[in-house]
């Protein structure tokens, strides 16, 4: 099965060259970009200091990208259902995996609904990993999630590496959400820690985060439980504790007050903004997501959201 990664950030091209040994074509959107990676073998604006392996081909000619059987789309969640109307012809009926995070601000959709308009059986693989982890090759066990159960097993072999591991599962839905949900509490532990309100405050934002979490996993239609696995619990853990976090660090940066890079993708922004949107559609508490939501619009600083939450009514644990 021959395999193509469309998008050439971090992760995208992280996730080509632990696929460079069997064979992979990586696309980038920019000519000059794809040729100097071919040429150099290194993405020197993504992943400075890696070597691209030789197994690994770098082309901005996006049919011969997708004249692979199966396509892992790495392209950014907000630029997602626009590559896919631009390009459906390409992509439709193709073996298509997600790899991007978050929820479309637009429609309201994650990403195998988004890719459901070009094939019947889109999967997505989520979950804990950085991408200079996976591209330097550490150990890391991922989500490959489904709804057709042959097709997953199929991805799962293909897919999985000597590094990779892939772990099934039939609920993409709730595997996605998982994979956006996490973001946005990552901004809110960040911005805690970057107030300097401690330790045991993120402990407890992480916490009411993920019961934040598993609340609107059933009326978006996945099975609660799935988040309790990698995608859900496992990348929250991941995401909320470490630096190399864009959304954590993003968050921290709110939480001194500082600017961030503009230039960087922080997906749990414009997630926490459509989560937020989707809550008080179905009428369903997500008081950190709403916060979220007000601090990255500019609406409330990091002050104000806490005190927001502090002064939420006493409640039982649920």
């Amino acid at each position: 099965m021959s395999v193509s990664v469309l998008g050439a950030g971090a992760f995208g091209t992280a996730l080509a060259i632990t696929l460079a040994e069997r064979g992979v074509t990586l696309w980038a959107r920019d000519p000059d970009a794809a040729t100097a990676m071919q040429k150099t073998r290194e993405n020197a604006t993504r992943l400075k200091g890696i070597h691209l392996p030789e197994g690994l081909t770098v082309t901005s000619d996006l049919t011969t990208a997708c004249a692979a059987d199966t396509i892992l789309m790495a392209v950014p969640m907000q630029s997602t259902a626009a590559f896919v109307t631009e390009n459906a012809d390409l992509l439709r009926g193709k073996k298509l995996v997600a790899c991007s995070k978050g929820v479309d601000l637009t429609s309201l959709r994650g990403p195998t609904a988004i890719l459901a308009e070009v094939t019947r059986a889109p999967a997505i693989i989520t979950g804990p990993s950085f991408a200079i982890d996976i591209a330097r090759g550490l150990p890391t066990a991922l989500t490959l999630a489904c709804k057709n159960p042959i097709l997953g097993e199929e991805l799962q072999e293909t897919l999985s590496s000597a590094t990779i591991r892939l772990y099934r599962s039939t609920d993409p839905v709730g595997a996605e959400l998982g994979g956006a949900l996490k973001n946005v509490i990552a901004i809110a532990a960040g911005a805690v820690m970057g107030a300097g309100l401690g330790e045991s405050a993120r402990a407890a934002l992480i916490t009411r985060g993920f019961a934040e979490m598993m609340r609107i996993a059933g009326p978006l239609g996945a099975i609660p439980e799935t988040l309790m696995g990698l995608s859900g619990f496992g990348d929250l853990t991941l995401t909320c504790t470490s630096p190399t976090s864009r959304n954590y660090a993003y968050g921290f940066a709110l939480g001194q007050g500082a600017d961030y890079d503009p230039t960087i993708t922080v997906e749990g922004a414009a997630t926490a903004r459509a989560v937020a949107r989707l809550a008080r559609d179905k009428d369903i508490e997500m008081p950190i997501t709403s916060v979220v939501a007000a601090l990255v619009e500019g609406r409330l600083d990091v002050s104000q959201g806490m005190q927001t939450l502090l002064s939420r009514p006493l409640k039982e644990e649920i």
